[in-house]
């Protein structure tokens, strides 16, 4: 097992394989900044005049996680919808 600690203002980022859809990044990983752990997505980009380059997007993990198990729990309290023309 790792002892590995991340530290503050660094991260990594790694391929992903983008076997689901063309949209997802082409690169992932977390960083920490000033404190807050990140999630970081980064797409290769290329410009009107051809000059390669990378977008990014962070999200804080406790965002993410936060909206996943919100997201979670709308689907399991959501009512079902049933069909009234059933005839039984």
């Amino acid at each position: 097992m790792s002892n590995y600690e991340q530290k503050d203002n660094s991260g990594a980022m790694f391929v992903n394989d983008k076997k689901e859809s063309d949209t997802h990044p082409d690169r992932k990983g977390s960083a920490m900044i000033d404190g807050t752990d990140y999630w970081v997505s980064g797409w290769i980009n290329e410009s009107k005049s051809g000059t390669k380059y990378m977008s990014l997007k962070f999200t804080a993990k406790d965002e993410a996680q936060s909206k996943g198990v919100a997201q979670a729990k709308q689907a399991v309290s959501a009512p079902a919808e049933f069909d009234e023309d059933i005839p039984f």
